[in-house]
């Protein structure tokens, strides 16, 4: 298998766009059209995941090292679709259909054997991680909302109470289904630490034009049931002892960073940490209220509110989160995670690396990106 020669071609392929996909699942559910009924109605961001999926795969083709546990964890989340061993020749003849497609003239036998022999392995690795998987663990678990709180007309807070134990890290996310909308998949992180009482707490904001945040913002009700998938992620703590934190979040991006602030606070002598939390407005700050009570009565914790599209006056920083962290001292020995929209989470990473602090030290969750 010709590692280079899988990049040239995918690259070539990749140019094409939606198509790609819109191709390939075409070609799946005519083969295959029992298949159709396990994917959503709406097939636009499944088409997204999918060339974003093979992208990250084949960029780390020649790097098993990164890309086996991204191919196992892919494994064990595509057993909540319903997928079996049977499934994944189908996938794989398609693929490699629209792989020859796009290719053109630029396909050849070579070409063939090493996208059939690339696909054979990451099938095997995705199976054998979710049959390992299906020894100890559900497929999903149905979890009962137990409390719901609006804090603005486009945000909620929200319990959930598992059926069974449910154990993920603080900084992970889960995958979660409403009735409501069936196969519809959407990742949002837990806002606090495993509890001994089993629950979690999401924090949703309603997204422009999608189908299930809507819903879990405006429809969704206390005894009302959703699905939760595994937890996946690696915005998780470095243990190390001796290493301050440095935590920055944007709007709802602040939840997997006050998991983590959760262990912190568990340990008998936390570092130091300072939590930037930062909205384009001052009502976006919906849970600085519980984050200035915990600072109180944390001297390791300094919490710092930023606005950045109006002067907020004493209340806040102004500005955005790359600019004020600027402002408030040097974090090269720290260790760094940073959550919220694609551009905030480019713009400060941009800023802490201009600041001297080490790529390996800083980890990054883009919620948009879920």
């Amino acid at each position: 298998m010709d590692a280079q020669r899988l990049k040239e071609n995918f690259a070539q392929v990749a140019q094409h766009g939606d198509a790609v996909a819109l191709f390939f699942y075409s070609d799946l559910f005519l083969r295959n059209p029992q298949l159709r009924n396990m994917f959503p109605v709406g097939m636009s961001h499944q088409r997204d995941r999918l060339l974003a999926a093979l992208g990250r795969i084949v960029s780390q083709v020649d790097n098993l090292h990164d890309l086996v546990p991204f191919v196992q964890q892919l494994g064990r989340d595509h057993r909540k679709f319903g997928v079996e061993a049977l499934h994944y020749p189908e996938v794989g003849a398609s693929l490699v259909t629209t792989l020859r497609y796009f290719s053109g003239r630029a396909w050849t036998e070579e070409l063939a054997r090493d996208w059939t022999d690339a696909y054979n392995l990451v099938a095997k690795v995705m199976l054998d991680a979710a049959q390992e998987d299906a020894a100890t663990h559900p497929s999903w678990w149905n979890a009962q909302v137990v409390a719901h709180e609006r804090r603005r007309f486009d945000l909620a807070v929200m319990r959930v109470l598992p059926d069974r134990p449910f154990a993920y890290q603080p900084g992970q996310a889960v995958s979660l289904e409403v009735p409501a909308r069936l196969r519809m998949w959407r990742y949002y992180s837990p806002a606090n630490a495993p509890r001994p009482d089993n629950t979690l707490d999401l924090h949703v904001q309603l997204i422009d034009g999608g189908p299930v945040s809507p819903v879990l913002v405006r429809s969704l009700n206390v005894g009302d049931w959703i699905k939760l998938g595994p937890p996946v992620g690696t915005m998780t703590l470095d243990e190390r002892p001796g290493r301050d934190v440095l935590l920055i979040g944007g709007s709802t991006g602040l939840a997997p960073l006050k998991a983590i602030l959760e262990q912190i606070a568990a340990r008998p002598n936390p570092p130091r940490v300072h939590l930037f939390f930062g909205a384009r407005y001052i009502d976006g700050l919906y849970d600085l209220e519980d984050l200035q009570k915990r600072s109180a009565g944390a001297p390791w914790l300094t919490v710092i509110p930023v606005v950045s599209d109006h002067d907020p006056g004493p209340a806040a920083e102004h500005g955005t989160l790359a600019d004020v962290i600027g402002r408030f001292g040097q974090w090269q020995n720290h260790d760094a995670y940073v959550c919220g929209s694609p551009g905030m989470t480019d713009a400060t990473v941009g800023r802490l690396l201009q600041f001297g602090l080490s790529q390996d030290r800083i980890r990054i969750d883009k919620y948009a990106d879920a």
